[in-house]
């Protein structure tokens, strides 16, 4: 399946059946810790980018297939921001119409300044929006967003959608060593976070492969530091253990460019993911798709990951931004 994807492990949703409503990297940020790499270029139009009966013809299918359990919630999470695609509150609708099973959309936030963006996400049973700054400066530094979804839009739509919506509102903040893991930076959050009042805060790290080869995840210390500012709704959340299920894939090829599109992986977590197939043949498939182009190997953290080959990434160490820089825009970036 194309749009249509798992189920996969999740802390926060169980097993979670994942749809992705646009293609690779169609999104209107282009952050520093991206596992999916850079964005090129930022876009921020709202249009069809996938066919809406083509991405509710998997669903139900998917549905079907499972009838007997194996998810606990269905999950709008794309390649790049799902609200970018114009029909996105249809087919939220129309899938809740399919099954009883609660409904999540992981977003960046960036457009819930739109009336209609906020109508749309409040049918979600749980929406998941982004904050990763609490001042311009260091939103420009790691969301580097499109000039049109400013810091303003972003709070802004964020404390206007939780004024309406009835759902769980979870924020996530992902932390980034020397840039948003100080006590003034995570202060910064904090103030906006209480403005928005979310029902809770999850503390993630760029654990896979980052789109800038300088961005590590912030250290015990800040981690403790983060969830002692952001306060008593704050909590750190760990990568989900457990494999993707891949039983609506015919090879062992299409497996893998299925699951690294979307999920870089180490080869170790792909040889278990993709234990349905002889090991053998795995990594002959492995082989053959570095040699022919057809994935990249991404070095980050002293590990290598398989991801998509059309995903882009910085092949150099580059320095982190200083604070005298006054926009990280893409076409600045090395």
């Amino acid at each position: 399946m194309k749009y249509v994807f798992g189920p996969v492990p999740s802390r926060r949703l169980g097993q979670s059946l994942g749809i992705d409503t646009i293609p690779l990297k169609t999104c209107n940020w282009n952050c520093v810790y991206c596992q999916l790499g850079r964005t090129m270029p930022l876009t921020n139009e709202r249009r069809e980018y996938v066919l809406d009966e083509d991405i509710l013809f998997e669903v139900g299918r998917a549905l079907r297939s499972r009838m007997n359990g194996g998810i606990d919630w269905v999950t709008f999470v794309g390649s790049g921001e799902p609200t970018l695609h114009i029909y996105l509150g249809e087919i939220i609708r129309r899938v809740k119409t399919l099954t009883t099973l609660p409904v999540a959309v992981i977003t960046n936030g960036s457009l819930l300044y739109l009336p209609e963006v906020r109508q749309e996400l409040s049918v979600a049973d749980a929406v998941l929006p982004t904050l990763d700054a609490g001042t311009t400066e260091i939103y420009r530094k790691v969301n580097r967003p499109h000039p049109d979804v400013t810091f303003e839009r972003l709070v802004d739509g964020l404390v206007a959608f939780r004024e309406g919506y009835r759902g769980n509102l979870w924020v996530e903040v992902m932390l980034v060593r020397g840039l948003n893991d100080t006590s003034q930076a995570l202060e910064d959050i904090a103030k906006v976070l209480q403005r928005v009042k979310p029902d809770a805060v999850h503390i993630n790290l760029p654990t896979r492969p980052p789109a800038e080869t300088w961005v590590q995840p912030t250290d015990e210390e800040g981690l403790m530091r983060a969830v002692s500012i952001l306060g008593n709704i704050a909590e750190v959340v760990h990568p989900a253990e457990g494999s993707f299920d891949l039983s609506g894939y015919e090879n062992v090829v299409d497996a893998i460019i299925g699951v690294i599109t979307r999920h870089p992986m180490r080869q170790d977590e792909l040889e278990r993911t993709l234990s349905r197939w002889p090991s053998g043949q795995v990594s002959d498939a492995l082989a053959d798709l570095e040699a022919s182009g057809r994935a990249q190997i991404v070095e980050r953290y002293g590990t290598r990951f398989w991801s998509a080959v059309s995903a882009h990434y910085a092949d150099r160490l580059t320095a982190i931004p200083s604070s005298r820089r006054k926009s990280d825009e893409p076409t600045n970036c090395f």
